[in-house]
């Protein structure tokens, strides 16, 4: 016994040293962070979801108040993507597994190159892997600045929460349309996997992970290539090549957990990513290659977390992310800092959370003619999770937000939880809502000159002005039966001083501040399992968008039909056996034809797989099978890939 108490302390001195070296070397760097996002048990940290896959939500635990609490409990807009979903669908990507959730838009520029989220109709949006912040300061088109691209391979994700609606009173700016936390593989069985697929337009995939445990040390890594020659497009009845649309993606990523005792561990979490993808422009009814775009992202995370036996837990947490970049000039950010939280239970009735945020962004662009500009950023919020009888939840909240450019925002939250039994939730929330601008914003200026097409520049505006506002929220859940669930939501969002890029011609785009911008909408989503085979789910979103500036009407234009307002989404499913099916249908219509291909899409994907035995499976997956002719992208009628088959295997020893 000794001998445990004697390692176990040894182990805590080490972390605590390693905790120190960190914290004193991102002096040395030029900076340091105290923030926080929320801790779970497996490393995760924030918005989480339902954790299992069935209908029972009223014991499933989620944390997207940053505690775990029971889904009819949290007065949250809340949805899960689990790793058995991502198994069964055989999705390749986190943007793919993304655009099948209702009231969710991807907008991919070019396949494989850069995707981006709207989340209730707006792309300010907060992403996270294991609670460690991804937003970016620069390489982002419009407002946000996470490329989805950038993320871990679907191998290492347990699952991707979604937590729809603005939490800038947790998670600070960029958290206007709501929060994605992209939570890792934890290594358990001692396990090998390869994945081996091959399909159109010249695509191959190759992807290991290996996972394993060693007494109280775990391991889950991933490495990865991804190869394709080209994508193909349907327009005008016919299909075409696109030109310059060959991909090239490695990846490695590693995630270690140490367990200390039976309330604190050690996590390590690193990610590598290279891309290389051609670029393209419109001109003259046609696309043309223009030049090559090189990405490289590297990202470390070390995280130590506490009082993980209590309802309330806590972590420390350092973070470094360097992304470089070379599209229209060579540019690179490099974002770092350190997380902390803790929490308390007041009483049975009672949890109290506080955290502390610092973190700082250096970003530099050739082009453009600026070096390491510095953007700081210093936080501390507070939450109270208050049980009010035996239905009611009232969660009140506030942070304080010192920017080193644009001073202090305070952002408060109060949510109310109302569960009427164990089958009915009713929630409602309202919030300050704020988001500053970033470096492409503030700094970024790019012009070109392409033969036939003419010139034009990318102009950003240092003279902008952070973006306030506030964003109310109301929702129902409720179970029928063990088979049966609805889920309805309304949300209302307005902005001041929003910022938006616009243009006029399609060749020059500009950043501003717009006087007024206003989003409402509402979401419903249908669950049924028919049988014990058969099962399906549906959806619908509205999404609309106001925006008012006296001094500027064409910017107002194209901000108001630059959105998709209606969206729909329908899933069947099968699995009996060794048999699994899934049909996915992804529909948009009430859309502007100047800024897309066409008033309405309707895209169907299919996959089918077999489980030949216990290690090995074999799957087929066919996306967009009618070939429909249809743009994704708004602004830039960039076309969405036609149709697009995929046939593979994955081997478990």
């Amino acid at each position: 016994m000794r001998n445990v108490s004697v390692k176990c302390m040894e182990k805590k001195r080490l972390t605590a040293q390693i905790m120190l070296a960190v914290f004193c070397g991102s002096f040395c760097c030029g900076g340091t962070a105290l923030a926080a996002d929320a801790a779970a048990s497996d490393g995760a940290a924030v918005p989480s979801a339902v954790q299992n896959t069935g209908n029972d939500l009223g014991e499933t635990v989620v944390t997207a108040e940053r505690i775990p609490s029971k889904k009819m409990e949290t007065p949250a807009n809340a949805v899960i993507i689990t790793a058995k979903e991502i198994e069964a669908n055989h999705y390749q990507t986190a943007e793919e597994a993304l655009q099948h959730v209702n009231g969710v838009v991807v907008n991919t520029q070019s396949m494989g190159a850069q995707s981006l989220v709207h989340l209730n109709g707006d792309d300010r949006v907060v992403i996270l892997v294991d609670g460690q912040r991804m937003n970016n300061d620069q390489g982002q088109t419009g407002r946000a600045s996470a490329d989805l691209s950038m993320l871990p391979s679907v191998k290492n994700i347990e699952r991707i929460e979604v937590v729809k609606g603005g939490a800038s009173a947790i998670y600070g700016s960029d958290a206007v349309g709501g929060v994605i936390n992209i939570i890792t593989k934890k290594g358990k069985e001692s396990k090998t996997t390869l994945d081996m697929n091959t399909g159109s337009w010249g695509t191959h995939n190759y992807e290991i992970t290996n996972e394993g445990s060693d007494g109280s040390l775990s391991w889950f890594l991933t490495g990865g290539v991804q190869k394709r020659g080209y994508f193909s497009y349907k327009a005008d009845g016919s299909n075409h090549r696109m030109p310059g649309s060959d991909y090239n993606n490695n990846s490695f990523s590693l995630r270690l957990d140490d367990k200390l005792d039976d309330s604190s561990s050690v996590q390590l979490q690193f990610m590598h990513k290279s891309v290389d993808a051609d670029s393209y422009y419109y001109s003259g009814g046609s696309f043309v290659q223009s030049y090559g775009q090189n990405e490289l992202f590297n990202n470390l995370g070390i995280s130590y977390n506490f009082k993980e036996n209590q309802k309330a837990p806590g972590f420390v947490r350092y973070f470094d992310h360097y992304k470089s970049a070379n599209f229209s000039g060579h540019y690179h950010t490099r974002l770092y800092g350190i997380d902390w939280q803790d929490g308390w239970q007041l009483d049975p009735n009672n949890q109290l959370i506080a955290g502390l945020e610092w973190h700082e962004s250096k970003s530099s662009n050739t082009a453009s003619g600026y070096e390491d500009k510095e953007i700081t950023n210093k936080a501390v919020y507070l939450q109270d999770t208050m049980k009010l009888g035996s239905k009611w939840t009232f969660v009140p909240s506030v942070r304080m937000d010192h920017h080193n450019m644009f001073g202090t925002h305070w952002t408060p939250k109060a949510a109310l939880n109302y569960r009427a039994d164990q089958a009915t939730q009713l929630y409602a929330s309202w919030g300050r809502v704020y988001k500053a601008p970033n470096a492409d914003d503030l700094y970024y200026v790019s012009t070109w000159s392409f033969p036939g097409y003419g010139s034009g520049g990318s102009y950003g505006n240092p003279n902008l002005q952070p973006e306030t506002g506030h964003t109310e929220s109301i929702g129902i859940n409720h179970v029928f039966d063990s088979r049966t669930s609805i889920s309805a939501s309304l949300f209302n969002t307005e902005l001041h001083d929003a910022i938006d890029w616009y243009t006029t011609d399609y060749a020059n785009y500009y950043a501003a501040n717009i006087a007024a911008e206003k989003k409402h909408g509402f979401e419903l989503t249908f669950q049924k399992k028919v049988t014990p085979v058969w099962s399906y789910d549906a959806g619908y979103s509205y999404i609309h968008t106001e925006t008012s500036d006296p001094n500027n009407s064409t910017v107002v234009a194209y901000i108001n039909n630059n959105s998709q307002p209606n969206g729909y989404r329908l899933g069947i499913h099968y699995q009996k056996g060794a048999w699994k099916a899934n049909l996915l249908g992804t529909m948009g219509s009430g859309l502007n034809e100047r800024y897309y291909a066409g008033r309405s899409y309707a895209v169907w994907d299919f996959n089918v797989s077999y489980a030949v035995d216990k290690q090995t499976t074999m799957y087929f997956k066919i996306n967009n099978f009618t070939n429909q002719a249809y743009s994704a992208y708004a602004g830039t009628k960039y076309p969405a890939p036609g149709r697009f088959f995929q046939v593979g295997v994955t081997y478990s020893f």
